[in-house]
C-alpha cells in the first residue's frame, strides 16, 4: 500500500493533465496525418499529405524564416541585458527597490494591453512619429508597422520590453545566492569593478544563463499575442510567425484547415524540442 501512496497523490494532477494536455496533444498528432476540414465528418487518413503540402507552402517557409529572425533577434538581448539589469539592481543603493519595481512592471501588464499601447506609439500620428517630426528628422514620420522591412522588428521590441524584467528576476535570484566572501576575496586579489563579474559572476551564473536561454528561445519561437494585436502578420506576411500562421490556417475563415494546423503544430513542437535539447547541451559544454 505504501508503494501506491505517492501515485494516489499524483493521480488528480495526472488526470487533469491527461484531459487538458496529453489527450489533446495525442489527438493533434493523429489529426496531422488526416484531412479534417469538416467537423461533421470523420477525419480522412492521408498519411504525409499535410507535410507534403507544408513543404510546398511558400507562406509557411516565410513564417518559419520570420520566426528564426525573431529568435536570433530577441534571445541574445533577453539573455544578456537582463543580467546587466540584475547586477545593477543587486547593488545596495538608495532607491534600488524603486528601480526593481520599474523594471519588473512591464511583466505584469497584459500582452494585449502592451500590444495596443505600443501600436499607438508606432501609429503614423503616434508619439514616436510626432517626436521624429518635432526633432526635424523627417517630415512624414516612419511607417513602423506598415513597412515590410520594419514591422517584425517593431513587434520584437514589445517582446523584449515585456521580457526584460522577468529574466532580470531570475538572474537576481542567482546573484543573491553568490556568497559575498567571493567578491571580497577577489577584491584582495585585484579583481574589482567590472572584472569581478567576468571572474566570478558570469561563471557562477552559467546555469541561469542556460535556463534563460532555453525559456526565451521557446517564448520567441511560439510568439503570438504581439503579432495578433499589432500587425496580424502584415504587411505582406513580413511579421507573420509560425504560431500565428497555425492559428490563421486552423481557426480563421475561410481556411479552417484543422488537420493542416495540427501538422504545423507538430513541426513547431519538434523544432522547439530540438532547440531546447541544443540549448541544454551547449549549456553543459559551457559549464
Amino acid at each position: 500500500m505504501q508503494t501506491l501512496t505517492p501515485y494516489l497523490f499524483l493521480f488528480p494532477a495526472l488526470f487533469i493533465l491527461t484531459l487538458v494536455v496529453f489527450w489533446p496533444a495525442a489527438q493533434a498528432f493523429y489529426f496531422s496525418f488526416t484531412r479534417y476540414e469538416d467537423l461533421n465528418k470523420a477525419p480522412e487518413w492521408i498519411g504525409l499529405g499535410n507535410f507534403q503540402k507544408l513543404w510546398q507552402d511558400e507562406i509557411f517557409w516565410k513564417t518559419l524564416g520570420n520566426t528564426v529572425i525573431y529568435l536570433i533577434g530577441v534571445v541574445p538581448i533577453l539573455v544578456i541585458v537582463p543580467l546587466g539589469l540584475a547586477i545593477l539592481v543587486n547593488q545596495k543603493l538608495k532607491g534600488v527597490t524603486w528601480f526593481r519595481t520599474a523594471y519588473y512592471t512591464p511583466v505584469v501588464i497584459s500582452m494585449v494591453v502592451a500590444g495596443i499601447a505600443w501600436k499607438w506609439l508606432y501609429a503614423e500620428t503616434g508619439l514616436l512619429n510626432q517626436a521624429i517630426k518635432l526633432l526635424g528628422f523627417s517630415d512624414t514620420g516612419v511607417r513602423w508597422l506598415t513597412d515590410p522591412s520594419l514591422a517584425i522588428f517593431c513587434v520584437m521590441s514589445v517582446t523584449v520590453w515585456k521580457g526584460l524584467g522577468y529574466y532580470m528576476v531570475i538572474y537576481l535570484a542567482g546573484l543573491q545566492a553568490i556568497p559575498a566572501d567571493l567578491y571580497e576575496a577577489a577584491a584582495i586579489d585585484g579583481s574589482d569593478g567590472i572584472q569581478k563579474h567576468w571572474d566570478i559572476t558570469i561563471p557562477l551564473m552559467r546555469p541561469y544563463l542556460a535556463l534563460v536561454g532555453v525559456i526565451s528561445a521557446i517564448s520567441a519561437t511560439k510568439v503570438f499575442e504581439e503579432v495578433f494585436v499589432m500587425t496580424r502578420g502584415n504587411p505582406l506576411n513580413s511579421s507573420k510567425t509560425i504560431v500565428y500562421y497555425l492559428y490563421e490556417k486552423a481557426f480563421t475563415i475561410p481556411d479552417l484547415e484543422y488537420s493542416y494546423g495540427c501538422a504545423i503544430g507538430l513541426v513547431l513542437f519538434l523544432g522547439i524540442f530540438g532547440l531546447s535539447i541544443l540549448n541544454l547541451k551547449l549549456g553543459q559544454l559551457r559549464g
